[in-house]
């Protein structure tokens, strides 16, 4: 699929901020990226964790203390897998009920989420897009365990039903974020990403690997989205690269020599019109933050972009395909390292397009 959407190096973020007030969050978003605005997590409540804040909706979900996992194998769980699956079908025969099943997000999860939208309601200026995030299907799957402490990813059955909770709690984003008439993209973030292919992970296959991404990116294109995967580590790239995904976010800062070490799959993802989004703004690493200032930033960016040039394409095409982010959410970070990384992003991404 051939992706028509141009940001010309406008700055958007991860997703997190180390604040305590919904409200707070949204008014630092919207003071630094109100062309992209999207909804911030905020790590300070336990409940916006990526792996809890998704899990509600799961057949079999238990809440033991912190513990959260799926108690599965149980007469009770075959009755509840049942009644997912019947909601799942249901859901994708007939979009309309979206609305109101188990796979939407409520203001109880995902406060951020609902903070956006109010926003938005009253927002007069136009959008150039909005974005939303979602952990992704291999992050979620191989982080939520069964009451063994077994990853669902290893159980067919559970692996499914992960993935489709995932797909549409994703599409269920996208039906309430493209009423603004807005381009929308949905970030899958996938941190898990960067253990694939080590022994971690021996026995997943690509394929395996493959299928989740698809079948959740399918939802979102469903609905008319646009599906972004970050991965804020090295990963083995042709898997996202190669998929239906219509945004790579990476770690530009610290994994760009991984990142280019595949030019063919590079070129053809840009080919297609595909959007890469720059993490160029470290958040790993506080005495990088200290000491990196938009200058160092943008040319380190220019260096990266002329090992891209030497691909076959123009600055000026790579410019327009190109976001500009922090290497990851800031949310474990001081307060004052999140907000220098804001301040960052928005002065790279502002020198970048003055050069054009």
């Amino acid at each position: 699929m051939t992706v028509n959407f141009k940001p010309g190096g406008l700055p958007a973020w991860i997703g997190s901020l180390p604040v305590n007030d919904h409200k707070t969050a949204v008014r630092m978003m919207m003071a630094h990226t109100p062309d992209i605005p999207l909804w911030v997590q905020l790590p300070h409540f336990k409940s916006e964790g990526m792996i809890a804040q998704f899990l509600p909706g799961m057949p079999g979900l238990c809440v033991d203390g912190d513990r959260r996992f799926i108690q599965a194998g149980d007469d009770r769980f075959e009755a509840e897998l049942l009644a997912f699956f019947e909601d799942y079908m249901r859901v994708t025969g007939d979009a309309d009920s979206l609305n109101g099943s188990r796979f939407v997000l409520t203001p109880d999860i995902a406060p951020g989420f609902f903070e956006l939208l109010t926003i938005l309601d009253e927002a007069a200026k136009p959008l150039f897009a909005v974005k939303g995030q979602i952990t992704g299907p291999f992050t979620f799957a191989t982080g939520v365990t069964d009451q063994n402490g077994r990853a669902i990813f290893y159980d067919d059955q559970l692996r499914d039903a992960a993935v489709k909770n995932i797909a549409l709690k994703a599409r269920w984003q996208v039906n309430q974020l493209k009423r603004y008439k807005a381009p929308v993209i949905l970030f899958l973030d996938e941190p898990g990403l960067a253990g694939f292919g080590s022994s971690a992970f021996i026995s997943v296959s690509r394929q395996d690997v493959a299928d989740c991404l698809a079948e959740v990116m399918e939802a979102i294109h469903l609905e008319g989205g646009l599906a972004g995967v970050h991965v804020c580590a090295n990963a083995e790239w042709p898997v996202i690269l190669e998929s239906p995904a219509d945004i790579i976010s990476f770690d530009a800062y610290s994994f760009f020599d991984k990142f280019i070490l595949y030019p063919r799959e590079i070129k053809r993802f840009l080919d297609a019109g595909k959007i890469i989004a720059w993490g160029i703004v470290p958040t790993g690493d506080i005495n990088a933050i200290q000491k990196e200032t938009a200058d160092s930033l943008v040319a380190l960016w220019e260096s990266e972009v002329r090992q891209i040039e030497s691909l076959g394409f123009d600055r000026s095409l790579i410019l327009a395909q190109s976001l500009i982010t922090p290497s990851c959410g800031t949310g474990a970070l001081p307060l004052d390292m999140a907000e220098r990384v804001i301040r960052l992003t928005q002065e790279v991404s502002e020198r970048i397009r003055d050069l054009g």
